[in-house]
């Protein structure tokens, strides 16, 4: 069970003088239980690419399947692929409308062939999952909430859905430092919950404290792809293509030209610091 591309493409103004190829043969697969990033500089294709994952855009060339269903099947209902993979955009806040919480993230269930206590059950699922208690903010307008916590129900929005997969698009936008970090700590707490997490980034930072593997986009293609320490190993070529690396991965490296002992593969500021007194501690004792 997987989302899946092959050979993928894709043109945006295909024809005119403007036409430009956001995607070019993009061909990766995320299985069930993996948590990936997508990384890249705007206008490398990471939005265009995740847009496929749901239907949202239809494949031009190539082929996108979702649990080896082909999304442009004719039978293959884009509702049910919707249902599958959740997508949350930037700022998801904007979109809240409804003047309760329950009823925001009552929404998208109330669109289901699905009975009033199936919909209550999985509101409260949902807003359970990113950190709330349900009598506690049920009744509470969602303009009334801080920054971190509307986009908590946002992504509760998303979740009563009950997806496979969640794709999140640069979900730490915006917000301050401790909505970034309520909002990273509920994101490692979905995918412990057994839900697939795709995350977009800029923050190599977010990318290096969380996912499992990466694939970074260049040019609407997949220029690299590994696990974080493969990845930001490469400090010099993300440099070349307008990414950086986690800071922490600067300041090891510069340690080790100084002379102290330090593992370069630390991608944390956690992992950092337990190795820093590890060197520390060593040379006091020799």
């Amino acid at each position: 069970m997987s989302i899946k591309t092959d050979k993928l493409s894709f043109y945006y103004s295909q024809g005119t003088p403007f036409e430009t190829k956001a995607l070019d043969e993009v061909t990766l697969e995320i299985k069930k239980g993996d948590f990936v990033g997508i990384i890249g500089h705007t206008g490398s294709g990471k939005s265009t690419l995740i847009q496929h994952f749901n239907g949202l855009i239809l494949p031009e060339e190539g082929i996108v399947k979702i649990d080896d269903r082909n999304i442009k099947d004719k039978d293959l209902k884009i509702k049910l692929i919707r249902q599958k993979v959740g997508l949350v955009f930037q700022y998801p806040e904007y979109q809240l409308f409804e003047e309760t919480v329950y009823k925001d993230v009552s929404y998208g269930p109330m669109n289901l062939d699905i009975d009033s206590e199936e919909i209550d059950k999985r509101v409260r699922y949902a807003l359970e999952l990113v950190g709330f208690k349900f009598e506690d903010i049920k009744d509470k307008s969602p303009f009334d909430l801080s920054g971190g916590q509307k986009r908590r129900v946002a992504i509760a929005g998303v979740l009563a859905m009950k997806p496979d997969y969640l794709v999140l698009d640069e979900p730490t936008a915006g917000l301050d430092p401790a909505g970034r970090n309520e909002i990273l700590s509920r994101i490692r707490q979905l995918h412990e919950s057994g839900i697939t997490i795709i995350l977009v980034s800029h923050s190599m930072e977010d990318i290096a404290r969380l996912v499992k593997y990466i694939y970074v986009m260049y040019k609407g293609k997949i220029h690299m792809e590994g696990t974080p320490h493969e990845i930001y190993r490469d400090s010099e070529e993300l440099k070349k293509i307008g990414l950086g690396v986690p800071q922490v991965v600067d300041v090891m490296k510069a340690l080790k030209q100084k002379g102290i002992d330090v593992d370069t593969n630390k991608l944390t500021v956690e992992e950092a610091s337990e190795e820093i007194l590890k060197a520390l501690r060593s040379r006091q004792d020799v």
